[in-house]
């Protein structure tokens, strides 16, 4: 089948984000008070940063805790299924389905949290350790473990060549970067979806940085940054989740009918449409084609998404920990013939068997004690790398007054 096309190789793989900071990023740190100023009477000095700290502490929402949660889960079942689609259209369907509106639902949800990133110091430093950092970290990781699991000595160590999940960290932190130019542009959603279709037709962009899926999925980037959040309320309302019902059903129905027909390689956004073999017009459609029905889906997914707090409400959290972690499960199993092995993963009860427990890993690795383990790669402090800005230090006079 055309569909059974599916990347094995460096950044042949999809993703995606975080927590995703990035893959739903939490709030910028900046959210949450200073206890220890806030216990320190202010000073003439320090009365600004006294007073800033003494805030009472923002709430976060469940809902978004809940959405990149749910989010995640679909991200690791849909890797879990990709073995499997070779063999089963309703895999296949199924997998094509989730693709659609996985990764545009993180990135909406990042561009959503972006919305008050500035070239401020505590910002920009809070963007190095959480989003820089963590892709050095684990594109070495990655590289190292591909060497020793898929008897590969020979893989390289690049920075500029994001291999399997990393690219999404590099596409965060190029999008954060512009977020102050997307504020001043007139038509900001028309724009960025000229260039996602401006990069769709240009093959020569090339591999480095993962460029082609950075400016394909700019759309969804752009769409979060400007969303308020009454645009969460409206796709929240009762008639919105009795409609995405039949919306999703004919969404697998008409994946099912696709399946044979075409690969599921668009979904990815890593190529262009000249190395998928299409005229470049093709490309062009297909863009502003998977933008639409992607919104859809999105839209239909945050409708189902709890807005209260529920058992997994916490673990919305560790969303990037559980995007990075659960990779080296993911290529593993590959790597490790698993699936050629037992030939019953690709059965009924196989496939389900699969789903449960790529659920189940993820759900653990996002849990605070695994946060806890991998804090230090994950959300390094490194306040050894950096200069004091004014507000830190007024911030430390106030606690030593």
């Amino acid at each position: 089948m055309t569909n059974s096309v599916h990347p094995h190789g460096r950044h042949r793989a999809p993703l995606p984000p975080v927590q995703v900071p990035a893959a739903g990023p939490p709030p910028p740190r900046t959210h949450h008070p200073i206890p220890q100023a806030a216990a320190a009477p202010p000073t003439p000095v320090g009365h600004r940063a006294a007073a800033r700290a003494a805030a009472p502490a923002k709430q976060r929402d469940a809902f978004f805790d809940n959405a990149k949660y749910l989010a995640i889960v679909l991200v690791a079942m849909a890797h879990a299924w990709e073995p499997l689609t070779d063999h089963s259209r309703a895999a296949e369907a199924l997998y094509m389905t989730v693709y659609t509106f996985h990764m545009p639902a993180f990135i909406v949800i990042s561009g959503y949290f972006s919305r008050s990133f500035d070239m401020r110091p505590d910002r920009l430093r809070r963007l190095v350790t959480g989003v820089a950092v963590p892709y050095v970290i684990f594109e070495v990781a990655y590289t190292l473990f591909k060497r020793w699991a898929d008897d590969d000595p020979a893989q390289p160590i690049s920075l500029l060549d994001p291999w399997y999940l990393t690219w999404f960290l590099v596409a965060l932190f190029v999008w954060r970067l512009t977020v102050p130019l997307w504020k001043i542009v007139r038509w900001p959603l028309p724009l960025a979806l000229a260039i996602a279709m401006l990069a769709v037709i240009s093959p020569d962009i090339g591999d480095d940085l993962d460029l082609q899926r950075v400016l394909q999925f700019l759309p969804f980037f752009v769409l979060g940054l400007f969303m308020k959040p009454e645009h969460f309320q409206l796709v929240r309302r009762r008639e919105v989740r009795v409609l995405s019902v039949p919306v999703f059903a004919a969404a697998v129905l008409l994946a099912y009918w696709a399946a044979p027909r075409m690969t599921s390689v668009w979904f990815y956004r890593r190529d262009s449409a000249q190395e998928l073999g299409v005229p470049w017009w093709v490309g062009i459609v297909m863009t502003l084609a998977l933008f639409g029905c992607s919104a859809v889906l999105t839209a239909c997914f945050f409708a189902w998404v709890p807005r209260r707090k529920m058992w997994f409400t916490l673990l919305g959290a560790g969303t990037l920990y559980g995007y990075l972690l659960h990779g080296f499960l993911a290529k593993g199993s590959r790597f490790w013939g698993w699936f050629e092995e037992y030939e019953w993963l690709h059965k009924p009860l196989g496939e389900i068997f699969v789903t449960v427990v790529a659920a189940t890993v993820v759900t653990l690795l996002c849990t605070p004690p695994v946060q806890r383990v991998f804090r230090f790669a994950m959300e390094p402090k490194m306040e050894w790398a950096f200069k004091r800005d004014a507000a830190e230090l007024a911030r430390e006079r106030a606690r030593s007054a």
